[in-house]
């Protein structure tokens, strides 16, 4: 990518970061919420379905100074963390922990689906056998709703990707610490002569983006096919 400043390739780097830690650290809850949403009935179950919701709702910038109220500094969660070395604010670590919560419903949206799609008299059938809960959704949820999570995971990385209003106002906008692909197009359309900057990264977030539906139809496919021929 010799065609990129070095100011642009940190960008790039720092955003594929961000979106692989805010994937993989989401992840599990995802599957959890999901499952839980689908297969559970308990007091407060729309109220949580709301709340997962809440990111497409609210506008970014709001959920951004929710995060700065409870995970800066002075927030009290991020008071607590900071005592023992986890800080999020104006740190990478935070612009992971934005584009993770702007990015969780849509994978909780996309595995949920694929968990209300599977028979329940099939996790039914497990458990009559002897099989614990946990044994029930590792050996015959879990197998029949990978398509979902793996589509869910993708697109939950390029929404990531694409994350701007909740990170640039929980983490600012700082080159090299947390300055993203939409941060940094940002930036460069501030600055006289930095549209050129601003297209390359524009075309590079096309790129991902498309590139990452594409291949969460592909791998779901694959995936599902191998699920029925097993």
């Amino acid at each position: 990518m010799g065609w990129l400043g070095p100011e642009e390739l940190e960008a790039l780097r720092l955003s594929l970061r961000v979106s692989f830690w805010a994937t993989l650290v989401t992840l599990p809850f995802g599957v959890f919420t999901a499952y839980a949403l689908a297969r559970w009935r308990f007091p407060g179950r729309q109220v949580l379905n709301g709340l997962v919701h809440l990111p497409l709702i609210l506008p970014p910038v709001v959920t951004g100074y929710l995060l700065l109220l409870t995970f800066g500094i002075q927030g009290p969660l991020g008071r607590a963390m900071s005592e023992v070395g986890i800080v999020f604010a104006f740190r990478w670590t935070g612009a992971a922990l934005a584009a993770g919560i702007m990015a969780f419903p849509l994978m909780v949206r996309a595995i949920r689906l694929s968990i209300e799609a599977v028979d329940p008299k099939l996790e039914q059938a497990g458990a009559t056998l002897g099989a614990s809960r946990i044994m029930v959704f590792a050996t015959v949820t879990l197998p029949m709703i990978l398509p979902g999570v793996i589509a869910g995971a993708i697109l939950a990385f390029a929404k990531a990707m694409g994350e701007f209003g909740a990170t640039i106002t929980f983490v600012s906008n700082i080159p090299g610490q947390t300055q993203t692909l939409p941060s940094a197009v940002y930036a460069f359309l501030q600055v006289p002569g930095g549209e050129a900057a601003a297209t390359r990264l524009v075309v590079i977030s096309v790129v991902i983006a498309l590139s990452a539906l594409l291949l969460s139809e592909f791998i779901a496919r694959r995936v599902a096919a191998r699920v029925a021929g097993s």
